[in-house]
């Protein structure tokens, strides 16, 4: 059976992207499978490097027991599925922060550097899904603010830790949405084959 790790990235319970993860747990629910959640503000995660942890960089180590769990989680999977606003025409800080401490390099953690680039290790991530919401329309975070969600996210850094292929869905325009645009997304999301 597949095990999914669903990594939520919302402050708020009430927002829209908590109903996604509702919506998608309840998928997940109802095809009996296995998952985690990892929900970064909930668990108070900390994003950012204290100097005593980053004298650990180069070795692979860590001195936050959570990025131990976390990257633990990361190699038991098979599957990723990633809940988050786009803010700024990018992943928020705090999902940033989760790449930049959880992510090791070293033989038996995320990737190595080698000569010619990074090679991902965590090459048991048979596919992710993006789930985002965003201000903007889709077509414009696209067409006019550099696609950093597909170019950088989806198609650079999760290949770079070895997820071997993904998908992303945005749910654009949020600000301007109806209740019937929402509910219609959340309806699509429980019927998505993940």
């Amino acid at each position: 059976m597949t095990n999914y790790l669903i990594i939520y990235c919302h402050p708020w319970n009430k927002s829209f992207n908590h109903a996604v993860l509702t919506h998608v747990t309840h998928n997940l629910d109802v095809h009996h499978a296995h998952y985690k959640i990892i929900a970064l503000y909930a668990g108070h995660f900390q994003p950012i490097y204290n100097e005593a942890e980053m004298s650990l960089f180069h070795s692979g180590q860590t001195n936050d027991p959570k990025v131990t769990e976390y990257l633990s989680d990361l190699q038991t999977s098979q599957k990723l599925i990633f809940i988050t606003p786009i803010w700024w025409n990018d992943v928020p800080g705090m999902l940033k922060g989760f790449f930049d401490k959880v992510m090791k390099e070293g033989p038996g953690l995320s990737h190595i550097v080698t000569k010619t680039g990074i090679k991902g290790l965590l090459t048991n991530l048979s596919e992710a899904y993006v789930l985002t919401t965003s201000t903007s329309p889709t077509f414009y975070l696209k067409l006019f603010c550099g696609n950093a969600i597909q170019k950088v996210f989806v198609k650079t850094t999760l290949k770079q830790i070895g997820v071997q292929k993904s998908r992303w869905i945005n749910f654009g325009n949020i600000s301007n949405s109806t209740l019937t645009s929402r509910q219609k997304y959340l309806q699509y999301i429980e019927k998505i084959d993940f």
